[in-house]
């Protein structure tokens, strides 16, 4: 569905899809993922298939019943999505790091006070108010957005996993190493993933700023967990390792 309601980004337009798995009780509250930059996670020929991974795992009886809400950055008023092989608008790639990059709690708000309530109210369904059933997902800057969702908002997604995660110094996540250590212990467990070949540009290398991010997570104590890989800044490494991130996030361990 392509939205426009958000009063938080005023003026933007998104596209949004939903999942939910078959067979559930609908009365009954569903554990819920957010997926930031949607399309990557949802393509059929991607590297994650996030849908048939989910599909998978709860026929199996490893997940309980789940939504999925899979959504884009806004696009600024009069900003077009690129056509194939087309580059993407520099106003689009703006909005998308003004939502995905910044150190704050906006983009919280605009999953709790808008998106989610539309979704529900959409589907006529609910949601589990336990922060440990409330997953939120992304790659790069969509990553450093997942883990600052759980960082302001510990009560509403309690599991992070963030794909090559830009914690560099874009729009201040690469002061998130610091924070974690300095700051008394939240309730929240953080899957990071990136690779040897991961982006190093002129806001910092992503495999310096993950690794750091790691080592800080260990020493304030966080249940986490890091896999480093060889590969670069893509899916590739976090889509084969999809289904065991989520029954790590759903064990008890």
């Amino acid at each position: 569905k392509n939205w426009d309601q958000s009063k938080v980004y005023a003026g933007t337009r998104r596209d949004i899809w939903v999942y939910r798995s078959s067979g559930a009780d609908i009365q009954e509250p569903h554990n819920l993922m957010v997926f930031n930059d949607g399309p990557g996670y949802l393509s059929r020929s991607g590297a994650v298939r996030a849908t048939t991974v989910l599909d998978n795992l709860i026929h199996d009886g490893e997940l309980p019943a789940t939504v999925g809400v899979f959504i884009n950055p806004g696009l600024p008023p009069g900003v077009e999505l690129p056509g194939a092989g087309q580059r993407p608008d520099p106003l689009a790639m703006q909005q998308r790091s003004v939502e995905y990059d910044s150190c704050h709690d906006a983009y919280l708000r605009f999953l709790t006070d808008e998106i989610l309530p539309f979704v529900t109210n959409e589907l006529d369904l609910r949601l589990s108010n336990d922060p440990a059933a409330r997953t939120i997902c992304g790659i790069s800057s969509g990553g450093i957005c997942a883990f600052n969702a759980g960082w302001h908002g510990p009560e509403h997604f309690g599991r992070v996993i963030s794909h090559c995660g830009s914690f560099t110094n874009i729009r201040g996540a690469h002061n998130y190493p610091y924070l974690i250590r300095s700051t008394p212990r939240k309730p929240i467990q953080v899957f990071l993933q990136s690779g040897a070949l991961d982006a190093d540009i002129v806001t910092g290398s992503w495999v310096l700023a993950n690794q750091q991010m790691a080592a800080a997570l260990a020493f304030a104590g966080y249940t986490h967990r890091f896999e480093f890989g060889t590969g670069g800044h893509n899916l590739r490494q976090g889509g084969a390792l999809f289904a065991e991130t989520l029954r790590w996030l759903n064990s008890d361990s």
